[in-house]
C-alpha cells in the first residue's frame, strides 16, 4: 500500500485540525474524502483542502471503495455506532474518545473490533503521543525513579471559554467522563497498574449551572491502585491563566514533573506587568505535534501491518473507572473498582 486513503468525519474544532494535518502533515497518507452534515462548512473546507470526495452521509462515506481508512471525530453519541460501520464496511478506524458514551456501547465497540482481527482500530489518547510525555514515560519504565508512589494530573480549561462547557453540560456525561479520562489514561500508562479504590470531591464554585446535571466546574478524585501507587486528578473548568494541563510521578527516587508551569513556548513577555510566559490558548495548541503523531501512528500501523498500542480495551477501561469515579463524587462516599 502506497498511501492510505482517509475520509475525515466531522468538522468541528478537532475534526477540522485532524483534517488539515492529515492533508498536510502525514507521511503515506492521502485526505481522500471529508465529512460533515453542514454542507457550507464541508464545501469551504474541501475545496481549501482540495478534496475531491465530499459527503453529508456516513453510511454513503464508508461505501466508497477509494477509501481505506476513516478518522472519527464526529458526535461522542454516534461513535460506537460508527465505529461498527465502517469496521464492517472493512475500513481501518481511528475514534477519537471517547469509545462510547457508557459502559455498554464501549463493550459494543469492543466486540466490533474483536470481529475484525485484520483491520487497525486506534483510540486517540493523544497524550500519550506528546513527546514530553514520551520521554518522560521512558524514563519510568526504565527504573530512573524508582517505583511510582504518587502519580498527580492536572486538566483545566480557561474560564472564557466556560459558556462553551455549560452548553456541552446535558451531553458531556460530566467531567471525569469529558475531561479525566485523559488523566485515568495517563495514571493507567505510567504505573502499569489499576485502581482499587477511589474517593472523589468538588462542588459549582463559580457556575452553579453544572449542578442540574449532578456535575462540577471543579472536582477531583484520590485513588488507590492495585500496585498501592497513589493517584490524584483535578478536571476545572475556571482556569484565569488559560489552558493548563501539569503532570507529576513522584519515585521512590526520583521526581519526574511535565509542564509543571504552563505555557505557550520558550518566550518571556517583559512589559508593564513585569516578565511573563503566556500560556497555550486551547488543547489544540498545547497538543498540536500530539495530534500529528497519533494520527500518523495510525498510518503507520496499516502500513506495517503492526496493531498500536492504545487499544479498545483501553477505551472501554478508562470509561469504566471514569464511571466509578463519577459515582464516587456524586455519592459522596469511598467506592471500590
Amino acid at each position: 500500500m502506497n498511501k492510505v486513503r482517509i475520509g475525515s468525519v466531522g468538522l468541528g474544532r478537532l475534526g477540522l485540525r485532524h483534517a488539515e494535518n492529515i492533508a498536510s502533515r502525514m507521511q503515506n497518507a492521502e485526505l481522500a474524502a471529508l465529512c460533515d452534515v453542514d454542507k457550507s462548512k464541508l464545501e469551504e473546507t474541501a475545496d481549501r483542502l482540495e478534496v475531491r470526495r465530499r459527503f453529508t452521509s456516513f453510511e454513503e462515506l464508508i461505501a466508497c471503495k477509494d477509501i481505506d481508512a476513516v478518522v472519527l471525530v464526529s458526535p461522542s453519541a454516534l461513535h460506537t455506532k460508527q465505529i461498527a460501520a465502517a469496521l464492517a464496511a472493512g475500513k481501518h478506524v481511528f475514534s477519537e474518545k471517547p469509545l462510547g458514551v457508557t459502559v455498554e456501547e464501549c463493550r459494543q465497540a469492543e466486540k466490533a473490533v474483536e470481529a475484525h482481527p485484520d483491520l487497525v482500530f486506534m483510540l486517540g489518547f493523544m497524550r500519550r503521543f506528546d513527546e514530553s510525555y514520551q520521554y518522560a514515560h521512558d524514563k519510568v519504565a526504565a527504573g530512573e525513579i524508582g517505583r511510582p508512589v504518587l502519580f498527580r494530573s492536572y486538566s483545566q480549561d480557561p474560564e472564557k471559554f466556560i459558556q462553551g462547557a455549560i452548553a456541552f453540560a446535558p451531553h458531556s456525561g460530566g467531567q471525569f467522563l469529558d475531561m479525566a479520562v485523559h488523566d485515568i489514561d495517563l495514571a493507567r500508562w505510567f504505573t502499569g497498574s489499576e485502581p482499587e479504590t477511589v474517593y472523589a470531591i468538588g462542588g459549582c464554585y463559580a457556575h452553579p449551572e453544572f449542578a442540574q446535571y449532578q456535575d462540577g466546574d471543579n472536582v477531583s478524585c484520590l485513588m488507590k491502585f492495585k500496585n498501592d501507587c497513589m493517584v490524584f486528578l483535578f478536571a476545572g473548568r475556571t482556569a484565569p491563566h488559560g489552558y493548563n494541563v501539569e503532570t507529576e510521578i513522584i519515585g521512590a527516587k526520583g521526581i519526574l514533573r511535565i509542564a509543571s508551569v504552563p505555557q505557550k513556548n520558550l518566550v518571556e513577555v517583559l512589559d508593564e506587568h513585569g516578565v511573563r510566559k503566556e500560556c497555550s490558548e486551547n488543547f489544540l495548541e498545547r497538543f498540536d505535534t500530539a495530534y500529528v503523531n497519533e494520527v500518523q501512528e495510525f498510518v503507520n500501523c496499516i502500513t506495517t501491518g503492526r496493531k498500536p498500542a492504545v487499544t479498545v480495551y483501553d477505551g472501554k477501561r478508562v470509561s469504566e473507572i471514569a464511571y466509578v469515579c463519577k459515582s464516587a463524587f456524586e455519592q459522596g462516599v469511598l467506592l471500590k473498582f
